[in-house]
């Protein structure tokens, strides 16, 4: 499969660059073919522009985001590997799917401003693995998930309803031992040894 990979935290020795550094490996072993973005150190600028968002209703204004456009309609497969801060995306990610994720690259605005229709009909998977500090009953109790949710009801359901998401969540990052992260490495290779 065409595989993207993008990554989104900005510490070189992040629990999160292990995993993506895993994820991108597993993918190669299997003879997956693969692009992996980092935001961060691609220095990937999260904010939608006046003119990209005055094109938002008629020819979207792409210039400055054409590289990550083509690499969104390449794929088939997006691996996500980003932290949860404040039980949401880091702002550089929301950026990428505010500018990437666009009218008439992931979807259509219908000519009444009723429903939106999908355009991303290639991408069949999404993987999303993300670090939180918090306990797992916080996410799943008390919050329900919300970066689950978004990603699945209001980005993949709007812009490729085909695609399945699965979501490794791993918690109280913060301060995990050895063997935890072994554990974490594990289990994200595994997922993708699935695709």
């Amino acid at each position: 499969m065409r595989c993207l990979i993008v990554t989104a935290h900005p510490l070189n020795m992040s629990l999160c660059r292990t995993l993506a550094d895993a994820a991108v490996a597993t993918l190669m072993e299997a003879k997956h073919e693969c692009r992996h973005v980092d935001l961060y150190r691609s220095d990937f600028s999260p904010a939608l522009t006046p003119r990209e968002r005055a094109s938002y209703y008629s020819a979207f204004d792409a210039t400055k985001v054409s590289k990550e456009i083509e690499d969104l309609l390449w794929a088939e497969a997006i691996v996500l590997v980003f932290p949860t801060w404040w039980f949401g995306p880091p702002a550089i990610l929301k950026g990428w799917f505010d500018r990437v994720w666009a009218p008439s690259v992931a979807y259509d605005h219908a000519a009444d401003l009723s429903a939106i229709q999908p355009r991303l009909r290639r991408l069949k998977k999404v993987v999303a693995v993300t670090t939180l500090g918090s306990p797992w009953w916080v996410d799943w109790l008390v919050l329900r998930q919300p970066v689950r949710r978004v990603l699945k009801t209001a980005i993949l359901r709007t812009c490729a309803p085909q695609a399945s998401l699965t979501f490794l969540s791993f918690y109280k990052t913060e301060r995990l031992s050895s063997q935890s992260v072994d554990a974490a490495m594990a289990r994200v290779r595994k997922t993708l040894q699935r695709l």
